[in-house]
C-alpha cells in the first residue's frame, strides 16, 4: 500500500509537470504551421513537376510537328504521313474537351496547317501522275514524280503515303474525273465507242511511265446490242488503273472504286442500258443477253476488289437490267401519258371540214355515215356523235395500250393499266370548265379532296397525281375554250359529246378486256369507278349550254316590253325585232346542234329551249289586259311569223322523231307533246280573232283545256278583248262552270 502511494503521488508530479509545460508553450500551433508549409512546398514541387512533363510533351509535339514538315520537304512521304497520323491522335483531334490549355488548341492549328500543307502536296503529285494529254488523247500515268524541288519520288510511295495518312480518296479524286471523263464515257457510248491501246515505257530503272491511248472507233455506226464490247472497254480500262495506278493493292483499288463506281454505273445505266430497253414486249426476252453479259461484268470487278462483294448496293447494273419489265413499262408508261398529253394539247375541238351531215346519226338508218373518225358509235346506243379528234384518238389510244395489257406480264400489266386511268383522266384536267361542282378524285386512293377549286390548282393536282415534270397540262388555247364556253357554239357541244362518247367507252373496257387480262390484275383492273364522273361531266356542259341559250333567249324576248301596243308602229317594230332575235337565236343553235349530238339530245335539249321561248311569250300576251282590235291582229301576226321563221327548225325536230323511234326514248309522240307551249301558242294565235261563242264552245268542249289554257288565263284574255257585255258575262259564266 505504501509503494502504491507513493508511486501514485510520483505520477501526479509527473502529470502537474507536463501541464505546466504546455500552458507555458503551446507546441501544437508549431506542429500545425509547419504542417500546412510542408504541405504548400510539396504541391509547388508536384505543379512544377507536371507543368515540366507538359513542357517537354509540347515540345515533343513541335519538334514531332516540325519533323514531319522537314520529311515532307525531303521526300520521306511515309514516314511525314505517320508521323501526322500518330499526331492525330496524340493531339485528340475531333475529340476536344471543354477547359483544356490554350497551347493545345494552338498546336491543333499547326497540326491542321501541316494537314493541309500534305493534302496540297499530294493533289500536286497525283496531278504530276496522271495526266490527260488532249493533242495525242492520251491517259499518261509517271512512275517518277517531281514537284517543286521535290524530284524523283516514286509514285507507289505516294500511294503509301496517302494510304498511312487515310486521304487517298481525297488526293485520287482528281485523276478519278480525268478517267472518268476521258475514258470510261467514251468506252460506253452507243454507237459510237472509243477504243484503247496500252504502252508500257521501260528506262533502266524499270517501269518510267504507262499510257492508255484513246482511239476513236473505226467504224462510226457500230451497235453494241449484247454489250461485250462495251463492257470489255471498261474492264480495260479499269484494269490500266487496277496494275498502274493502284499497283495491284486490294485496299487503294476498293478506294478507287467507292470513290468512281456511282458514277461508272450511273453513266453505264444512262448511255447505254436505258438506251437499248426494248420497245416491245417481245423483245424482251432477247435482252436476257445483257442481262447475263452485265452479271458477269460486275463479277470481274468483284474479283478485282473494284467493288463490294457484301455490299448489294454495288450491284446497281444487275438490278437495273434483270428489272427491264419495270423499266420498260415506265418508259411505255410515259410514252402513253405524253402521247394522250400532246393530244389533248393541241385539241381545237373543231368539227372536221367534209362533215356535212344533216340527218340524224344512226347506226341502222340505211344512210351514208360520214367517214370520219370523229363520228363515233355510242356502246350503250343505238345512235352516233359527233367528238373531238383527241377524244376519238385518246380512246384510240387507250384500246392499243389495253391490248398491250392482254399480252404482258403481270408487272408490265399493272403499269399500263395504270397508264390508261391516266390517260383518260388527263382528259378530265385539260377541260376549262370553272364551274364544275364535279368533285376529282385522287385517281389512287379515289378520295375527293379537290371540291370546287380554280382551275389552275386543278391542273397542279393532276400534275403530282400523273408525275408529270412541269406543269404545263393547261393548253395555249384554254383561256379562249373557257370563253367559247359562256357563248353559244359548237366548242361546248363537242365536250359534252366527248364525256358522254368516254363515259360510254369507260364501261365497256371492263366487258371487252377483262377475260384477257393477266390472271393477277383481273381482281384489281377497274374503269367503271370513272364513268360516273364524265357523265355527270357531260350533263352539266350540256345544262349549262342549254342554261346559256335560254338566257340569251330571254334577253331577247325581254325587248318587246311584254307585246304591249302593238297596234302602234314603233311599238310593234319593237316586238318584231325581239321576236327575229329569239329566231335567229334558235336557228344559230339549230345549226350548231342538229349534226354535232346524237338525235335523242338533240330533240331533249332543244324542245327544252322552244318550251321557254312558246312559254315566256304566251305568258306576256296572256298577260295583258286591255287589247285593241288592231292589237290583237298584230299579235297574232307576230305569232305566225315567228311559228313560220321556225318552220324548218320544227320539221328537224318532226324528222328526227321519225328516224329515231326504235331509240331508248319514247318518240313516237306528237311533237305537241314534247313542246306543250307550242300546241298552247298555235291555238292563242287563233283565239286571238276569234269569236267569244266559239271561244266558249272550245273551252266547253276541252279543246283548250288540252292545250294547257286555265280557267283564270282563259277569263282574263275574254276581258281584255271582249268589252264587258251581257254576253260576255253569260260565256265566262258558262267557263266557269
Amino acid at each position: 500500500c505504501n509503494d502504491a502511494v507513493f508511486k501514485t503521488n510520483e505520477i501526479s508530479d509527473n502529470v502537474s509537470g507536463i501541464l505546466s509545460l504546455i500552458s507555458d508553450r503551446p507546441i501544437d500551433v508549431e506542429i500545425r504551421k509547419l504542417v500546412d508549409e510542408i504541405g504548400r512546398t510539396t504541391k509547388e514541387a508536384r505543379e512544377k513537376r507536371e507543368m515540366l512533363g507538359l513542357l517537354k510533351i509540347i515540345v515533343g509535339i513541335c519538334e514531332r510537328l516540325e519533323g514531319a514538315r522537314s520529311a515532307f520537304s525531303d521526300g520521306r512521304l511515309r514516314f511525314a504521313a505517320e508521323e501526322v497520323n500518330e499526331l492525330k491522335k496524340a493531339l485528340r483531334i475531333g475529340d476536344e474537351e471543354e477547359g483544356e490549355p490554350i497551347v493545345y488548341g494552338l498546336l491543333r492549328k499547326q497540326w491542321a496547317d501541316l494537314f493541309d500543307e500534305m493534302q496540297d502536296l499530294f493533289s500536286k503529285l497525283m496531278e504530276n501522275a496522271v495526266r490527260f494529254e488532249q493533242d495525242s488523247r492520251t491517259i499518261r500515268v509517271k512512275y517518277k514524280l517531281c514537284v517543286d524541288k521535290m524530284d524523283g519520288i516514286e509514285l507507289h510511295t505516294v500511294m503509301e503515303a496517302m494510304d498511312v495518312a487515310g486521304i487517298l480518296d481525297y488526293s485520287l479524286a482528281k485523276a478519278a474525273d480525268l478517267i472518268i471523263k476521258h475514258a470510261i464515257t467514251p468506252a460506253v457510248s452507243y454507237g459510237s465507242p472509243a477504243m484503247f491501246a496500252e504502252d508500257v515505257n521501260q528506262g533502266s530503272e524499270g517501269i518510267s511511265e504507262a499510257v492508255l491511248k484513246i482511239l476513236p472507233s473505226q467504224d462510226c455506226k457500230i451497235v453494241d446490242v449484247d454489250g461485250d464490247a462495251i463492257y470489255a472497254r471498261v474492264i480495260q480500262v479499269i484494269k490500266f488503273i487496277f496494275k498502274h495506278i493502284c499497283f495491284e493493292n486490294g485496299s487503294w483499288i476498293r478506294s478507287f472504286g467507292r470513290l468512281t463506281w456511282p458514277r461508272i454505273s450511273d453513266i453505264i445505266i444512262s448511255k447505254f442500258l436505258s438506251k437499248v430497253v426494248p420497245e416491245d414486249a417481245s423483245k424482251l426476252v432477247d435482252f436476257q443477253k445483257i442481262v447475263k453479259c452485265t452479271s458477269e461484268f460486275e463479277f470481274s470487278l468483284k474479283e478485282m476488289m473494284f467493288i463490294s462483294a457484301s455490299d448489294g448496293k454495288d450491284y446497281r447494273l444487275s438490278s437495273f437490267s434483270e428489272n427491264v419489265e419495270v423499266h420498260f413499262a415506265f418508259r411505255k408508261k410515259t410514252e402513253v401519258l405524253g402521247k394522250a398529253r400532246n393530244l389533248l394539247l393541241q385539241c381545237d375541238f373543231s368539227v372536221p371540214q367534209d362533215y356535212t351531215s344533216k340527218g340524224p346519226l344512226l347506226k341502222n338508218d340505211g344512210m351514208a355515215i360520214n367517214s370520219s373518225n370523229q363520228v363515233v358509235d355510242l356502246i350503250f346506243s343505238s345512235e352516233r356523235c359527233v367528238v373531238s379528234k383527241a377524244a376519238s384518238q385518246l380512246m384510240e389510244l387507250v384500246h392499243q395500250t389495253l391490248q398491250d395489257v392482254c399480252l404482258s406480264s403481270a408487272r408490265v400489266a399493272l403499269e399500263f393499266y395504270h397508264a390508261v386511268r391516266d390517260a383518260i383522266l388527263l382528259y378530265e384536267v385539260v377541260i376549262p370548265v370553272k364551274s364544275w361542282s364535279v368533285r376529282l378524285s385522287h385517281p389512287c386512293k379515289g378520295k375527293n379532296i379537290l371540291g370546287n377549286q380554280n382551275f389552275y390548282n386543278v391542273l397542279i393536282y393532276a400534275h403530282k397525281c400523273l408525275s408529270c415534270k412541269t406543269p404545263e397540262v393547261l393548253s395555249p388555247n384554254s383561256n379562249v375554250l373557257e370563253r367559247q364556253l359562256d357563248g353559244i357554239n359548237q366548242v361546248a357541244i363537242l365536250m359534252y359529246s366527248d364525256c358522254l362518247f368516254l363515259s360510254q367507252e369507260i364501261l365497256g373496257l371492263a366487258f371487252e378486256y377483262r377475260t384477257d387480262f393477266p390472271d393477277s390484275i383481273k381482281e384489281h383492273a377497274v374503269f367503271a369507278d370513272m364513268a360516273p364522273r364524265f357523265h355527270l361531266m357531260a350533263e352539266e356542259i350540256l345544262q349549262r349550254q342549254i342554261q346559256i341559250v335560254i338566257f340569251n333567249l330571254r334577253e331577247a324576248i325581254d325587248g318587246a316590253d311584254g307585246f304591249q301596243n302593238t297596234h302602234q308602229m314603233q311599238q310593234f317594230e319593237s316586238a318584231k325585232f325581239s321576236i327575229d332575235q329569239a329566231v335567229f337565236i334558235l336557228e344559230k343553235v339549230h345549226i350548231i346542234w342538229e349534226p354535232l349530238l346524237r338525235p335523242s339530245t338533240y330533240k331533249r335539249s332543244m324542245c327544252m329551249v322552244l318550251e321557254s321561248v312558246f312559254s315566256r311569250i304566251t305568258k306576256d300576251i296572256l298577260l295583258l289586259d286591255d287589247l285593241a282590235a288592231e292589237e290583237t291582229l298584230q299579235l297574232q301576226r307576230l305569232i305566225h311569223m315567228m311559228l313560220d321563221n321556225l318552220s324548218s327548225l320544227l320539221k328537224s325536230l318532226i324528222s328526227a322523231f321519225d328516224s329515231n323511234a326504235k331509240s331508248e326514248e319514247d318518240t313516237s309522240r306528237p311533237i305537241d307533246d314534247l313542246i306543250p307551249s307550242l300546241r298552247k301558242i298555235r291555238k292563242l294565235g287563233e283565239l286571238l280573232d276569234m269569236p267569244l261563242k266559239s271561244i266558249t264552245s272550245a273551252w266547253e268542249s276541252g279543246e283548250l283545256m288540252s292545250c294547257g289554257f286555265t280557267i283564270l288565263e282563259l277569263k282574263d284574255f275574254i276581258r281584255a278583248i271582249f268589252a264587258d257585255s251581257t254576253l260576255r258575262k253569260e260565256c265566262i259564266w258558262r267557263i266557269e262552270n
